[in-house]
């Protein structure tokens, strides 16, 4: 989720998806009318929440909720923050933050501060790089498990990426680094530790909270920790590698974007735009059409990113002497093994997964649940647990023109696993058997969900797309099997949200530049669900077109049930400069609500509060990237609206007002917004601040810190937080100064 700048090329805005599957408009006709339509929208949508509610007078639906039922705090009472370009974190009056921990910050007594002047090592041992998903685990006085927790916990952190230009992390080494190859061992090494994740212990002193630097609960996993592969893939051909030739290992998890909390109390993260950290020869394509089953992998790796010649984002290859780099060049080498055992062939597969860990025990090694898909996972939100159900989680295809995915477990919920001590095994009985599906958006505001398994919906042998082996070869290749059922092309799937009251399912479309009216190569049209392609223009200049700001789009599960094959759905929120005109403002947000490229996303649980995050780059010209809190209604409190220029029917739902959305944030120069948590009592809100400073030139770094005022941040040096000057990406804890809910 990098920062989507339009003029500085993002290595993670991709699109990959060139199937032909149909984007609705020929069914435009075959709409619902508005009768029709109202009646699969309301039910439990009557139960959403409203402006100018209180906490008290939600506490009928809100649980056991003790805090918000006797609060009588009025939910999104604070004034909106205006739209900022400065170089800090802007939030209401009446509110704080804290820096919580930045690149960089120690995890042992013994590894040294962090200098923050590309002389630092010793990453395996510091926070990573580019905080994206964070996850609250409650810890107890006696460092057990506590969910009630809100003075102890373990925190679940990950590291997507790292500031980049001209293949090397920058800020990361003292020259800016080196971009011929072989590029030094050194420089790689820090650049692979700093991907991963973290998870490290946090306690309340004075009243605060502060990482607790030598706990003996932190540790990382980068991209030499060896991770176990469970789910159909395990021990299987097309996972095999020269460092497992088993298939039942890999080492790291790569490019994590958001993160996930399961019912059973551990940490899920997601890989994302991994493909691009591996090359491939000029001649590969040869070379596996030469030896026996290797001739489909072209189709998988060209639908995945990775077409012969390409070359690798960072490079890490270098010259392949030691086994560490020459895993990131996936050439196929015709004098090893025919079965992928002697080289990195088949390295690609190992990547693209959701993966569980515990966060409570840094013994157990972290699983790739395959079950659930390979494709660039933006996310992992579960639907809340009823017993006797299955477990269902949701996640989006973080890449242009990419799918909404569904995961339900065949195991029904067994209300005693939340409290289980084995976690992983609980995560084997829930994520690596069940059924994956993949969203259809209809032109009737209807939806369905297309099973992704070997057998159903023509994915076997036959298929002229791609001939699926097994259950194995669906998961491996989900993106070719949602091109194969027909899936919805949408906005670039980002994170996605299940509303804690109502349980209906929320999902950002943060953009898409591929959107057209008269489309060619891989441009599509737009649609009921993805419905607007317009112009960005900055004076007489056409800086952007497609759907340049993004929506946000929701749905109802038929009868509420997560598990169902069928939905209807409208859109919530379409993004949008308050001052353009209302064919693209269709939302009519105002100067207090405005917003571009909506990214996170997440409910509290304390307050119900939908709580949206963006990662802009096409209205950052007027503000710095941004926090809204929402209370959102219900599918259907809309209507249907043709949508001029374009003249695509859409859902559109209720607009909102000064009382339902509102920004509550604004971050530094150059970053992005990403990832939230809040400890149980809803008092302290964790969110993490990516990259900022990103759009600062090489050249600069490479002059040293003399020419620092010309970086594009300085933050969060520049608020007295750490040593030296370069920006670095951090968490920050948000109290409200009279100790009470954040959001009221």
């Amino acid at each position: 989720m990098s920062n989507k700048d339009i003029i500085k090329v993002d290595p993670d805005d991709i699109g990959y998806n060139t199937s032909a599957n149909p984007t609705f408009e020929s069914v435009l006709n075959a709409r619902l009318n508005r009768r029709d339509f109202m009646k699969g929208s309301i039910g439990t949508g009557a139960m959403a929440l409203f402006g100018g509610v209180t906490l008290s007078s939600l506490a009928g639906c809100m649980g056991d909720d003790s805090n918000a039922a006797s609060s009588t705090a009025k939910l999104l009472g604070f004034t909106a923050v205006p739209k900022s370009l400065e170089d800090a974190v802007k939030l209401p009056s009446g509110y704080s933050f804290t820096v919580l921990n930045a690149l960089g910050d120690p995890l042992r007594a013994a590894t040294a501060a962090y200098k923050n002047d590309g002389t630092d090592d010793d990453y395996e041992n510091r926070f990573g790089d580019h905080h994206d998903g964070i996850e609250y685990f409650g810890l107890s006085a006696s460092g057990t498990p506590d969910p009630n927790s809100s003075e102890r916990a373990l925190i679940g952190l990950n590291h997507e990426a790292t500031t980049d230009e001209n293949i090397t992390s920058y800020f990361l080494h003292a020259n800016g680094g080196t971009t011929t190859l072989p590029r030094p061992a050194s420089e790689v090494d820090k650049e692979m530790a700093i991907h991963g994740i973290t998870v490290f212990e946090v306690k309340k002193t004075s009243g605060k909270f502060a990482y607790v630097r030598d706990s003996a609960f932190n540790f990382r996993i980068h991209q030499n920790t060896v991770v176990d592969i469970y789910g159909p893939a395990r021990g299987h051909a097309m996972l095999k590698t020269k460092f497992d030739p088993t298939s039942q290992t890999t080492r790291g998890t790569l490019n994590n974007c958001g993160t996930g909390h399961t019912p059973w109390n551990t940490f899920v993260t997601n890989e994302e735009n991994w493909a691009g950290y591996f090359t491939r020869s000029a001649t590969d394509n040869a070379a596996r059409e030469s030896v026996s089953g290797y001739a489909k992998s072209v189709t998988s790796l060209n639908r995945y990113g990775r077409a012969q010649g390409a070359t690798s984002r960072h490079r890490w290859e270098r010259d392949g002497s030691e086994d560490k780099y020459a895993r990131w060049d996936i050439s196929l080498d015709t004098t090893k093994a025919a079965d992928g055992s002697g080289d990195y062939r088949n390295e690609l597969n190992n990547f693209g997964y959701i993966v569980e860990i515990d966060p409570y025990d840094k013994s157990k090694r972290a699983r790739k649940r395959t079950a659930l898909g390979r494709f660039a996972h933006e996310n992992a939100a579960f639907a809340p647990v009823v017993a006797g159900k299955p477990v269902v989680m949701y996640s989006g295809d973080d890449a242009r023109n990419e799918y909404m995915y569904k995961w339900v477990s065949t195991a029904n919920w067994d209300p005693a696993d939340a409290n289980a001590s084995d976690r992983l095994a609980v995560g084997n009985k829930y994520l690596d058997s069940g059924k994956l599906y993949v969203a259809i958006f209809k032109a009737d505001g209807s939806g369905e969900w297309k099973e992704l398994s070997f057998g159903v919906n023509g994915l076997n042998a036959s298929n002229t797309l791609y001939p699926f082996a097994d259950q194995a070869d669906v998961c491996i290749n989900s993106r070719l099997a949602g091109d194969a059922v027909g899936a919805t092309k949408m906005d670039r799937p980002e994170w996605c949200a299940v509303h804690p009251v109502n349980g209906e399912v929320y999902l950002t479309l943060t953009n898409n530049s591929q959107r057209r009216l008269n489309p060619t190569g891989s441009q599509v049209a737009p649609d009921a669900a993805n419905p607007r392609v317009y112009s960005d223009v900055r004076g007489t200049t056409t800086v952007n077109t497609g759907n340049v700001n993004g929506h946000i789009i929701r749905f109802k599960e038929a009868g509420g049930n997560h598990a169902a094959t069928s939905f209807t759905w409208d859109v919530y929120l379409f993004g949008a400069e308050a001052s353009a005109p209302g064919v693209i403002n269709l939302s009519g947000l105002t100067h207090d609500q405005d917003f571009s490229s909506p990214d996170g996303l997440w409910f509290s649980y304390a307050t119900k509060i939908c709580w949206i995050e963006t990662d802009d780059g096409a209205y950052t010209d007027v503000t710095n990237c941004m926090m809204l809190a929402a209370l959102p209604g219900a599918v259907g409190d809309g209507g249907p609206i043709t949508v001029s220029g374009t003249n695509v029917t859409t859902y559109m739902g209720k607009k909102p007002t000064a009382d339902t959305l509102k920004r509550f944030l604004v971050g530094p120069k150059g970053c992005e917004i990403t990832g939230v948590t809040e400890s149980p009592d809803g008092k302290a809100l964790f969110v993490n601040i990516q990259h900022p400073g990103e759009n600062t030139s090489m050249a600069l770094v490479k002059a040293g810190d003399p020419d620092a005022a010309k970086y594009e941040s300085q933050w969060p040096s520049n608020i007295g937080y750490g040593a030296g000057k370069r920006p670095r990406s951090a968490t920050i804890v948000i109290t409200k100064n009279d100790g009470g809910l954040i959001g009221t």
